[in-house]
């Protein structure tokens, strides 16, 4: 279950990207479209979130930044001898 970081409220434009950067601030960029190119990031909003290992951070639906701890499954290995 995702747990709210920081209430910022964003209203995304369509065709645009919304992300949280390794500086962890809010940022956007235009999604590349068929023949049409991508844009260049362009900072939304500076939070400065402190992430931890092992956390999804993301824009949720209301434009805030949550968090969710990603499960990371899979087969253990054997041991090297």
């Amino acid at each position: 279950m995702a747990t709210k970081v920081v209430k910022l409220g964003i209203k995304r434009k369509k065709g645009y990207l919304y992300y949280v950067d390794k500086k962890g601030d809010v940022s956007c960029a235009k999604m590349a479209r068929g023949k049409s190119k991508g844009g260049s990031p362009q900072k939304v909003e500076k939070c400065g979130i402190e992430r931890k290992a092992g956390y999804l951070y993301f824009i949720d639906k209301k434009g805030d930044v949550s968090c969710a701890k990603m499960v990371r499954g899979g087969r253990k290995r054997k041991k090297k001898r």
